[in-house]
């Protein structure tokens, strides 16, 4: 077999390639095992490490834990205080309409006499709001063994014509918030070798999406963030679960429409009650699922937009756009 100059170059190309490829992944698992052992001893650190043959499993146990719930006052944030509140020891509800909370508190504790139940008012979007939900839980010295940061906002319409202040509250509500709280009650979780995670993403985070376009990006950051505190809290006993739901009919899209336009929910084949998924989520989580994706239609929609390539992504996206603008 001869070769001419052009396929050793390939082939030379290829293997630079290959030697790229493998330097990352390389980098990627010292990064993984430096973070890993920064927080929980090891070799490098002279502590015993939390090796994976000797961890906890990851499982969440739901009876008789304590749970803290943002944006609880409806929703789907309301249908995971309906259904864990039967297993749950306590429920921590917090969310902006202190009316709903109070209502939803009544509610619970008559259907469960045993259940304890706390409200919070706050904003998340505002950090010294957030700041003082935090210091409220070491006053109290609260105790979580399941954080769900429900909490999100959205928006729709074109980012040109976007409230600037909307914008930012939702950075603030749906990453800021998010993240505080995870890294606030995280510690905690490490130290008791147990502990749940459940963040609220999208199917949105999957791919670019025209038209709220902040909001997709936002809960873009919400899957990678929750896939990476995955990987580095592997083996500890706590489990990081990410939902991604489709459409859902709740009030999260008439708050979400701005004032000259009209809720979108999407086809009646994708949509999913608000019971299935938080039953979809709750058995994810159980189950240790990195991802949960309620509902089939949505499922293969995401599969499919993830094998699709990024050229023609871009090109359908564009004509997505440009015929959503002469509506």
């Amino acid at each position: 077999m001869c070769y001419n100059r052009e396929s050793i170059g390939r082939f030379a190309a290829c293997l630079k390639l290959l030697g790229t490829a493998c330097r990352f992944a390389a980098w990627a698992l010292a990064s993984t095992h430096k973070t890993r052992v920064a927080i929980f001893g090891g070799a490098s650190s002279g502590d015993p490490a939390l090796g994976v043959a000797g961890a906890p499993p990851s499982t969440v146990k739901l009876d008789g834990c304590n749970v803290l719930i943002t944006g609880a006052s409806a929703g789907i944030g309301r249908e995971f205080a309906r259904q864990l509140a039967g297993r749950a020891r306590s429920l921590i509800l917090v969310a902006r309409r202190e009316d709903r909370l109070a209502e939803l508190r009544d509610e619970l504790q008559e259907q469960h006499p045993n259940l304890a139940v706390q409200i919070r008012q706050v904003d998340l979007a505002d950090p010294a709001q957030l700041q003082e939900l935090m210091e409220w839980f070491d006053r109290e010295n609260i105790n979580v063994d399941l954080l769900i940061n429900n909490a999100g906002l959205g928006d729709s319409g074109p980012f040109a014509t976007s409230d600037p202040i909307r914008n930012e509250q939702m950075t603030l509500v749906n990453v800021v918030a998010l993240i505080s709280l995870t890294r606030h009650v995280l510690p905690q979780m490490i130290a008791k070798r147990r502990g749940g995670i459940l963040n609220l993403s999208s199917s949105a985070g999957f791919l670019p999406v025209p038209g709220s376009a902040v909001y997709a990006a936002t809960k873009a950051y919400v899957t990678s963030f929750s896939e990476a505190l995955r990987a580095e809290l592997h083996g500890t006993g706590i489990s990081v679960c990410v939902l991604c739901p489709g459409p859902v009919r709740t009030e999260f899209q008439q708050v979400a429409k701005r004032p000259d336009g009209r809720p979108e929910i999407g086809p009646k084949f994708v949509l999913v009650p608000v019971e299935q998924v938080v039953r979809d989520a709750i058995k994810g989580l159980e189950a240790d699922k990195p991802i949960v994706i309620p509902g089939f239609a949505m499922k293969l929609a995401m599969l499919l937009a993830r094998l699709t390539p990024m050229l023609l992504l871009r090109l359908l996206l564009r004509r997505y756009s440009s015929r959503d603008s002469t509506v």
